[in-house]
C-alpha cells in the first residue's frame, strides 16, 4: 500500500493530488491512503449544485473565510477549519457494486479503533438534522466522523471526515449555508473528537487514523508535491 503525506499548497491542487492517487490505483492495482488535515475550506457535495441556493451558500462559505471546493465522494457540504482531518482510501476493485457495504463496514471499524486510541468511544449512526447527512456516520457527544464512498469501474474510494474540534465553527459556517441549500441542520448536532473527551490534537488523529488503515499491510511512504 502506498501512503501519502502532506498537502499540496492549495485547496484545488490539493483535490487534484486525490483525484490522481485513485487515477494511478485505477492503473497499477496497488491501493493507496490519504489521512491529511485539509486547507480550511469548504467541500460542497454531489447533490449541491442541483440546489436553487447553491450560489447563495457558496457565498455565505467565502464570506466567513473559506475556500470553496467541490467532491466527488457524499451528498452534502462539510466544512474544514484547517484541524478537521480527511481521509482517502483508494482500492482496486473487480466487482464495482458487490463490495460497497463490506467496504464501507471495514473503513468503519477502522476509524472506530482510531478514535478509540484518541479517547474517543464512538458508536454508529448520527444525530437528527446532522451535516452532511448518511448512513455511514461515527457519532460521540454529536456527529465526530461520517463516510463516503465513490466507485468506479476500476477502483473504489472511501472518504471520510473527522472533526477533531472546532465543532462551534464548523457550525457557525455550515448553519448559514445548509439553510440557504434548504437542507435541514441543528449546530448543536456537530461534535468533535476533544468534545467527546478525546484528544484535541490533530495530529495524534492523523496518526491514529493511518495505523488503523494501514495494520498488516505492507507500506510505502511518499509526500504531495505541489507541482
Amino acid at each position: 500500500m502506498r501512503l501519502l503525506r502532506g498537502r499540496a499548497d492549495d485547496p484545488d491542487c490539493d483535490s487534484r493530488r486525490t483525484r490522481e492517487m485513485a487515477d494511478r490505483v485505477a492503473s497499477d492495482r496497488e491501493p493507496a491512503l490519504r489521512v491529511w488535515r485539509p486547507h480550511r475550506q469548504v467541500a460542497f457535495g454531489r447533490r449541491d449544485p442541483s440546489s436553487d441556493g447553491y450560489e447563495q451558500a457558496r457565498a455565505a462559505a467565502r464570506d466567513r473565510g473559506y475556500a470553496v471546493v467541490e467532491r466527488s465522494t457524499g451528498g452534502r457540504a462539510v466544512a474544514y477549519t484547517g484541524s478537521t482531518v480527511a481521509v482517502a482510501l483508494a482500492e482496486p476493485t473487480d466487482d464495482p457494486r458487490g463490495t460497497i457495504q463490506s467496504r464501507y463496514d471495514r473503513v468503519s471499524d477502522s476509524v472506530r479503533r482510531a478514535l478509540a486510541e484518541c479517547g474517543v468511544d464512538a458508536r454508529a449512526g448520527e444525530p437528527p438534522d446532522s451535516f452532511c447527512p448518511g448512513s455511514h456516520s461515527l457519532q460521540a457527544d454529536g456527529k465526530v466522523a461520517g463516510l463516503a464512498q465513490r466507485v468506479r469501474q476500476s477502483v473504489a474510494v472511501v472518504g471520510a471526515v473527522v472533526v477533531v474540534r472546532d465543532h462551534e465553527a464548523v457550525a457557525a459556517v455550515l448553519t448559514p449555508m445548509y439553510a440557504a441549500l434548504g437542507v435541514p441542520f441543528d449546530p448543536d448536532s456537530v461534535g468533535s473528537v476533544a468534545r467527546a473527551g478525546g484528544t484535541g490534537d490533530p495530529d495524534r488523529v492523523v496518526a491514529a487514523l493511518e495505523a488503523a488503515l494501514t495494520a498488516g499491510r505492507d507500506v510505502s511512504v511518499s509526500h504531495i508535491r505541489d507541482t
